[in-house]
């Protein structure tokens, strides 16, 4: 199993969200080809309603501590609840932005 499909099972499994998308973004760093370092999670949640973001963040992290303490590198959260989710049109996730450390530094 990849880490982008563990990732979404165990979200999927604790949260019950709504809307759910992993993005792996290594491709967009220095790593080696299949890398899984790198991910973009939004999660779209009822479970997040009162919670403030940091608690929210806590909870992915607490979630995904496997796979942080296996090598995943980064992980951008995006945990909204669904009236959150609307007010931003139903959206996407904000654009990560480009890598520059590492060599991509130095070009």
């Amino acid at each position: 199993m990849t880490r982008k499909a563990r990732i979404e099972q165990a979200l999927s499994d604790a949260l019950i969200p709504m809307h759910l998308e992993v993005t792996d973004e290594s491709y967009m760093h220095n790593v080696p080809e299949g890398a899984e370092s790198h991910f973009k999670v939004l999660v779209v949640s009822d479970n997040f309603s009162g919670e403030k973001r940091i608690g929210r963040h806590r909870r992915v992290n607490a979630l995904l501590k496997p796979e942080l303490d296996g090598g995943m590198h980064a992980l951008a959260i995006h945990a909204w609840t669904p009236d959150e989710w609307f007010e931003k049109g139903g959206g996407q996730a904000p654009e990560s932005p480009q890598c520059m450390g590492g060599a991509k530094a130095d070009a």
